[in-house]
């Protein structure tokens, strides 16, 4: 078998078999197929895409490529749950202490951030001494005795998907469903969770730009995860303002203690709701969407969710004073507001600017060597379709820099006005399985 054979039937449109797509992987993993050959082989799918049967085996032998968790030994199903991205995304920090009150065991491999604002890890890291590094015995220890754990990835997992995604970032071939869909499940099936959430978001803040092709990138995760024994469900949720008022991780924390206290925005609050149901259903702990919308409900009045996420800090060795008086977590030198030039109805806010814009403040990475600034951030006094008046406060901004009047300006322009209100947009557009 050659490689250059592989890259010419691809380029014909064929569908590539199982021995095929394994004997490409294995060679990107024993380095004996060159990089430019591989780059090659993802043009041609960028191009001519895969079939669900592809697809599923190139995320099997991606996931195979490394170490795989067992998670077997601990009783129950064990969930997870994956969101493609979005400005002011801090959903793992409330909804994985929600579900694991009430009973089901969330083991979760996050990521670091790279570009607008910072990961699920950089919003952990922003409180004091927590560990996002434990071992897989801790891990799976951690998940079996207090039934939750958020860590970064243990171990060598999935090193083929660093290898490719290295290419494909530098080859312009990071936006192909099929590549996007067997990089993000190899992950997951590597996890060794049983259950399987995705949070695919669209709109202007997000890497999927419609529902449609949110859509077909849920549809091809859920076959994968199917295909490969995982209970795989998806969420098609709107990037097209911030979620939640936040933007910025020490900031993100204190909105989703908030949250799980019963004090969270709306659409942030419905957005973990919904996807508790989910979660829920499928770890066999309701029956019912009601059933278990009650228990999440019961779970933040009790304030059993509160204390589960103060168990998972302690026992990661993060400062859980920090989390009991929210205070305390790192704080900007300065806060400066921006008040509205005009009055009417909001009628665009625009994800991707205000996400660019926490990142010039330290909120994000522009490259990965960059360092975070936990502090830093933006926090939105107002969301779309609600009346303001001039000189209302847009948003508080948090930094530790002077703010320059170009800056202003462009943060200005993440705000556009109407003088009749806009129409609603549910925060969770349609639910696939």
């Amino acid at each position: 078998m050659r490689i250059l054979d592989i890259i010419e039937k691809k380029k014909i449109n064929q569908a590539l078999t199982e021995e095929e797509i394994k004997f490409w992987i294995d060679g990107v993993c024993d380095e004996s197929v060159a990089d430019y050959q591989t780059s090659a082989l993802l043009m041609t799918i960028f191009f001519n895409g895969m079939n669900e049967y592809e697809t599923a085996i190139l995320a099997e032998a991606m996931r195979n490529s490394g170490d795989i968790i067992d998670l077997s030994d601990i009783p129950g199903i064990k969930a997870d749950k994956h969101s493609t991205g979005g400005v002011g995304d801090k959903t793992s920090l409330a909804l994985c202490p929600m579900v694991a009150s009430c009973g089901l065991r969330v083991a979760k491999m996050s990521g670091k951030g790279l570009g607008h604002t910072g990961g699920t890890l950089d919003k952990l890291e922003s409180i004091e001494g927590f560990n996002i590094f434990l071992s897989e015995d801790d891990f799976k220890k951690q998940v079996n005795e207090i039934g939750l754990a958020i860590i970064g990835q243990t171990g060598d997992l999935v090193p083929a998907d660093k290898k490719l995604y290295a290419l494909r970032d530098v080859t312009a071939t990071v936006d192909s469903t099929a590549l996007i869909a067997s990089s993000i499940m190899s992950k997951k099936l590597a996890s060794g969770s049983d259950s399987i959430l995705l949070d695919v978001k669209y709109g202007e803040g997000a890497f999927m730009h419609t529902v449609e092709d949110a859509r077909e990138l849920a549809k091809s995760m859920i076959s994968i995860g199917n295909s490969l024994g995982k209970s795989t469900m998806a969420m098609i949720t709107d990037m097209n303002q911030p979620l939640g008022n936040t933007i910025g991780n020490a900031l993100e924390v204190k909105e989703a203690v908030e949250t799980i206290q019963g004090r969270g925005p709306k659409d942030f609050t419905e957005l973990c709701m919904c996807a508790g149901e989910i979660m829920l259903i499928q770890g066999n702990i309701a029956s019912t969407k009601k059933e278990a919308r009650k228990m999440l409900e019961e779970s933040i009045s009790s304030g059993r969710a509160y204390e589960k996420f103060i168990q998972m800090v302690k026992a990661q060795g993060g400062n859980i004073e920090q989390i009991k008086n929210t205070e305390l977590l790192p704080k900007s030198k300065f806060i400066t507001e921006i008040k509205s030039k005009k009055s009417g109805y909001i009628n665009t806010i625009h994800s991707q600017k205000l996400g660019i814009l926490a990142m010039q403040l330290g909120a994000g990475r522009a490259s990965k060597e960059d360092e975070i600034n936990y502090a830093v951030g933006l926090k939105l006094n107002v969301k779309k379709t609600e009346k303001i008046c001039e000189g209302d406060s847009l948003c508080s901004v948090y930094h530790d820099e002077s703010l320059s009047l170009d800056w202003i300006e462009r943060l200005y322009s993440a705000f556009s006005y109407s003088d009749y209100m806009p129409e609603h947009t549910k925060i969770v557009e349609e639910i696939l399985k």
